[in-house]
């Protein structure tokens, strides 16, 4: 799957997976707000083999076939007041 990656410039180390820039859009508005304006970091081809640094491309290509994105965190405690804006840690 065609996947780009968006780096959110409100919440330090957030990135959210899509498949087409048309994805966001949809995203929900209290992420769309949450995470502030998003930019472009990365293209990719994405599969379950792939390794990426901090996510599984199997969960990641699963969130979005199912909810339309995956929204990735920096890991718990690492970055000050950072966390989940909806508890969900696998869909948000």
């Amino acid at each position: 799957m065609d996947c780009i990656v968006y780096r959110s410039e409100r919440r330090v180390g957030a990135y959210v997976y899509v498949s087409d820039a048309a994805a966001l859009e949809r995203l929900p508005a209290v992420l769309k707000q949450g995470l502030g304006p998003l930019v472009e970091v990365l293209r990719l081809e994405l599969t379950p083999e792939r390794r990426l640094a901090r996510e599984d491309a199997g969960r990641v290509l699963a969130n979005i076939a199912g909810v339309g994105y995956h929204v990735q965190f920096p890991p718990t405690g690492q970055v000050p007041g950072e966390g989940s804006l909806t508890g969900d840690r696998d869909h948000a």
